[in-house]
């Protein structure tokens, strides 16, 4: 049983990991589940995302910059 419960916790810190949490976080979502603190764990986990979804917004705009730039020089290029 143990053995299942170690894959189980394995595959975890693996999906977080991936996710791109750090060993720090990791290791609280760990910690609150231990202490059976499911909806802490929720907010970690929500809190994450959204540092995500922000990093993901910023470099949106950076394309949207670089994108608006490309339009600039062909509008100059085809009105010669």
């Amino acid at each position: 049983m143990a053995m299942s419960n170690d894959k189980s916790i394995g595959s975890v810190i693996q999906n977080l990991k991936d996710a791109g949490c750090d060993a720090q976080c990791i290791e609280q979502f760990l910690s609150l589940g231990e202490e059976g603190k499911t909806l802490e764990q929720l907010e970690l986990l929500s809190a994450h995302r959204r540092q995500l979804l922000d990093k993901v917004h910023q470099e949106e705009k950076r394309i949207d910059c670089l994108d608006y730039l490309v339009y600039q020089i062909q509008k100059k290029k085809s009105a010669v």
